[in-house]
């Protein structure tokens, strides 16, 4: 793994966010999500209601493994090694057992992975999934990484699970109760 660390602000939220690892470009710019993923995803969450400065200021964001992996010989960002997730799981366990999230959004197939047991992404995005952590109940409603590399949330059936899933998300409680923040 490559440091520096990248973790989003801290935020006391009901939505927790939880990604693969940072990218190449994330260390640098001192926050996840800063590159052409992060566009990507930020237009999604914009499209139901947080912009991407609002999104960063209400929504806790974590990632599997926290520092950029590096790069895969074969192109891309090398995937974390099962020994790499390990080492890096407490602090995923922490923030669960102290932030309790209703909602839990994992972008990816190994962020939803750490969470599910599943064969293919089409099988688990454009649903929401009731799971108990730590003797808590929430919600997961897994997104596709918004990966310029990944074709998938671009072409069918991935594109139609995408826009379920984000629904599933615009209608939940504790992203409604973000949206609503400033009527408070």
């Amino acid at each position: 793994m490559v440091p520096p660390v990248v973790v989003g602000q801290p935020v006391v939220s009901p939505v927790y966010l939880v990604g693969q690892a940072p990218g190449a470009k994330e260390g640098a710019l001192g926050r996840p999500f800063a590159w052409t993923a992060g566009r990507t995803m930020f237009r999604w969450f914009a499209n139901i209601g947080l912009d991407e400065e609002t999104f960063r200021e209400r929504v806790y964001m974590a990632a599997v493994c926290r520092c950029f992996p590096g790069k895969n010989p074969k192109g891309g960002d090398r995937v974390p090694a099962p020994q790499e997730i390990e080492r890096c799981s407490v602090w995923l366990r922490t923030e669960l057992d102290l932030l309790r999230p209703a909602l839990i959004i994992p972008v990816g197939k190994l962020a939803a992975s750490r969470f599910l047991t599943f064969g293919q992404l089409g099988d688990v995005v454009g649903k929401r999934h009731r799971v108990e952590l730590g003797g808590v109940r929430t919600d997961l409603i897994p997104l596709p990484h918004p990966s310029g590399a990944s074709t998938w949330h671009r072409r069918e059936p991935g594109r139609s699970l995408l826009e379920q899933a984000l629904g599933l998300i615009h209608s939940h409680p504790a992203w409604r109760s973000l949206c609503d923040w400033n009527a408070r």
